[in-house]
């Protein structure tokens, strides 16, 4: 199957069991750190298909290039600068994706916890009545193997 058929027909796997079609995202683009809500159709535009790890087949990444990333900042908001990102990631046991959703959460006036919620079950945080996923560049939406799996 070609790529391009295969990256659609997960991203409608997804969506189709995903609690939410609205995503929070973040970037770094030059010396920032900035973040933009979308809905599924947009976030569609930044998505690829990579390699899974640990044999899950290929997966769904949020992974957007320079000048997708010059495109978004007309509806971006800046969240704090690179260099203050990167030292939250390194004085804290979190990884990007982990910090950038806590960032996002306290700006929004919220208390961030870690959980290991399912996708399929809420986003990552309510904003005005509406769920949002959190996703950070490079961040992973599924894999083959676990559509797989969530399709039985």
């Amino acid at each position: 199957m070609e790529n391009t058929a295969l990256l659609n027909k997960m991203f409608n796997a997804y969506n189709a069991i995903a609690y939410t079609a609205h995503y929070i995202v973040g970037f770094i683009f030059k010396d920032n750190v900035y973040f933009a809500k979308m809905n599924d159709n947009e976030i569609a535009r930044y998505i690829v298909l990579d390699k899974a790890s640990r044999g899950a087949g290929y997966a769904i990444r949020f992974n957007p290039k320079a000048e997708q990333k010059i495109a978004m900042l007309t509806s971006a908001t800046l969240l704090c600068s690179k260099a203050f990102f990167k030292e939250q990631v390194d004085t804290t046991p979190y990884n990007k994706g982990e910090i950038f959703e806590k960032m996002v959460t306290e700006r929004c006036g919220q208390v961030w916890t870690k959980d290991h919620v399912p996708f399929t079950e809420a986003g990552d945080i309510v904003v005005n009545g509406t769920p949002y996923q959190i996703k950070f560049q490079r961040a992973t939406f599924c894999n083959e193997k676990t559509l797989a799996s969530l399709a039985k």
